[in-house]
């Protein structure tokens, strides 16, 4: 553990650099960094990581470099303007141990303004909250390490390890920002996620399959309905079908969710079908997110998916002769269970403590994170660690600013006795 006038020290110095960290965030969220948008923010970073002293690398992805590599997912929609960002602090004369911070800088559609309380890209600060669209999932939590980093300088330190700090995207829909980082040569001997945990770290995480299945019908007049196939109400019947699947493979069950109910969810984020008011519709496509458990083999879950469709589609009278299509286009990622004892998760527990006074609590998660590709592709142990937030992918999104200030040191002790601290 850091002895304890460093320890004071660089806590102390997180308290007198908070104002300007909330500042940061809230910059950092006023960047609408949808898919495909996020670029400005990726130049914002790239500037402030290159004014406060750290070596930054900024490249756009190339699937030619990952689509070979374990964990890549499939984007059908391309990379056109999508930018990696990393910024190197590195030790000429390393005595502690290596770290990757990484966090993504991507956030998911808003929805209808009108229906946030304080515009999503406008964030306001109410009641000790910052809301905004990202603010909790997870630019805070980038922010945080970002800034648990400009505390030890603060304090007269700099980790005597090389650290490397990722801004990553895709991690709403694929995880390929995070592979390309490894795809570039970026490892340390552990990895740390300030995602949004709510005070706590994660111990597992399921994993996550998108795909679209398309079904074509027969149009005629809705005068003679009866003589057409209508394609939406195909693809209900089809929906209804997967949901059996979903309530098997929850059924299956496993030791690190047998807590929850129905940790597996099928979800239909969006469906789209016909042409017009007074046609039977001749085709509907629907998008679906499956969710899998850890250790679950993505190869064999697809294959149940699609025999799922096929013995579906042979027992209705339209889609018997009509089959559905298929299409995998999105996350292909696998579960992901954090093992217990490491090093780097007692050292973690250490400064929790220390700042919370107690111990640190681990959540199950039914969502995925990046960590997947750390732990199961790179022998690194990744730990998933950060500030309270709520209604993330909601309206509404906001994080505790108390939760981030608390982070923030956490992290910070964390870094000084992974890595060891030299003087400026």
């Amino acid at each position: 553990m850091v002895e304890q006038t460093r320890a004071d020290a660089i806590v102390a110095a997180v308290e007198d650099g908070f104002e300007e960290q909330i500042r940061f965030t809230q910059d950092l969220v006023r960047f609408p960094s949808l898919r495909g948008q996020e670029a400005t923010a990726q130049d914002f970073l790239a500037r402030e990581l290159g004014a406060r002293g750290f070596a930054v690398d900024r490249w756009k992805i190339d699937v030619a470099d990952i689509q070979d590599m374990p964990g890549y997912s499939p984007k059908l929609d391309g990379y056109q303007d999508a930018y990696v960002t990393v910024g190197g602090l590195r030790s000429s004369n390393p005595q502690g141990r290596s770290l990757v911070i990484n966090g993504h800088i991507d956030v998911v559609p808003e929805g209808p303004h009108e229906m946030w309380q304080t515009p999503p890209f406008d964030p306001v600060i109410k009641d000790g909250w910052m809301h905004g669209r990202g603010a909790g999932d997870m630019k805070s939590g980038w922010v945080c390490g970002l800034f648990a980093l400009e505390a030890l300088k603060r304090a007269g330190f700099r980790p005597a390890a090389d650290v490397f700090i990722e801004a990553v995207i895709e991690e709403e829909a694929t995880g390929n920002g995070a592979l390309a980082c490894l795809q570039r040569g970026y490892r340390g001997d552990a990895a740390l996620i300030p995602e949004p945990m709510g005070d706590a770290m994660m111990r597992a995480q399921v994993g996550v399959m998108w795909f679209q299945v398309t079904v074509r019908g027969h149009p005629v007049h809705v005068a003679y309905a009866g003589s057409g196939a209508n394609a939406i109400e195909a693809a209900y019947r089809l929906i209804g079908e997967l949901h059996k699947l979903e309530d098997a493979w929850n059924a299956r069950g496993h030791d690190r969710y047998d807590h929850m109910d129905h940790p597996l969810n099928f979800n239909v984020g969006k469906i789209e079908g016909g042409d017009w008011a007074s046609s039977v519709p001749a085709w509907c496509t629907f998008h679906m997110r499956a969710g899998l458990f850890p250790g679950q083999d993505l190869g064999q879950a697809r294959q149940e998916i699609e025999t799922c469709l096929k013995d579906a589609a042979r027992d209705d009278p339209f889609l018997a002769n009509s089959p559905p299509e298929i299409t995998w286009d999105g996350f292909q990622a696998e579960g992901f269970v954090q093992e217990e004892g490491s090093e780097v998760e007692r050292v973690l527990r250490s400064s929790h403590q220390a700042i919370y006074g107690g111990d640190l609590p681990e959540r199950m998660l039914t969502g995925t994170t990046d960590a997947r590709f750390f732990g199961l592709y790179a022998d690194m142990p990744a730990l998933v660690y950060g500030p309270v937030a709520e209604n993330i992918h909601g309206f509404d999104e906001r994080v505790n600013l108390e939760s981030c200030k608390q982070v923030t040191k956490s992290i910070a002790l964390f870094i000084a006795d992974w890595c060891a601290l030299e003087a400026l």
